[in-house]
């Protein structure tokens, strides 16, 4: 299921990452922010158990998450998302999963991958900025589930079209949250209007 997070704050720090003159210092602040603002969403609705804890007055029965959070940014970019998600949930782990983009094919390929042992009972999330063709997602989402991910959440900044059809159609049990679903892809696979090369602008490489 596609879940487009129309927040007025997260579309206003998404403005100012837009704006081609957004340094690497804004650029990485609003991402870090957005990703918290987005994690307060996406775990909305993730499954509980019932807990019997003791309070300073008396005891009670409360309610706690019933699986482990793991996050699995899609590297370099996916990177930027994780201090802002473990900001909010500080006992996530994070596992990590290389991919390169055929310049010519726009596919992608593997050269890392590495996750925490708790990978099919936690709650995974793969955390890209960009959802444009859907190679490097579709890819990322393979391969956890190969490693025995069951329950698995696709969370990007901006989608195009193209990315989402790709993953609703490979992956239809997986989640999908985008903070933006912009209009179309250009020629190059880039997303439009989108944002640029999210790698670059977050660690200044270009």
């Amino acid at each position: 299921m596609l879940n487009v997070l129309n927040h007025p704050l997260i579309t206003h720090k998404l403005a100012v990452m837009r704006a081609v003159d957004c340094g690497t210092k804004d650029f990485r602040q609003n991402l870090d922010e957005i990703a918290g603002l987005m994690a307060y969403e996406i775990t909305r609705n993730m499954p509980t158990k019932k807990v019997r804890i003791t309070t300073p007055l008396e005891d009670m029965d409360t309610f706690k998450l019933a699986r482990d959070i793991v996050l699995v940014p899609i590297l370099r970019a996916g990177l930027g998302m994780v201090d802002g998600i473990r900001a909010l949930i500080p006992t996530a782990k994070v596992g990590h999963i290389g991919l390169y983009r055929d310049e010519e094919t726009l596919e992608p390929h593997e050269y890392f991958a590495k996750f925490p042992s708790n990978l099919p009972d936690a709650e995974v999330m793969i955390l890209d900025p960009m959802l444009a063709t859907g190679g490097s997602a579709d890819a990322a989402i393979t391969l956890v589930k190969r490693r025995g991910a069951r329950f698995i959440r696709l969370v990007c900044l901006v989608g195009a079209p193209e990315g989402v059809k790709r993953i609703e159609s490979s992956h239809p049990e997986v989640d999908i949250f985008l903070a933006a679903l912009d209009d179309k892809l250009n020629d190059k696979g880039y997303i439009m209007p989108g944002l640029g090369d999210a790698g670059d602008r977050i660690f200044g490489t270009k």
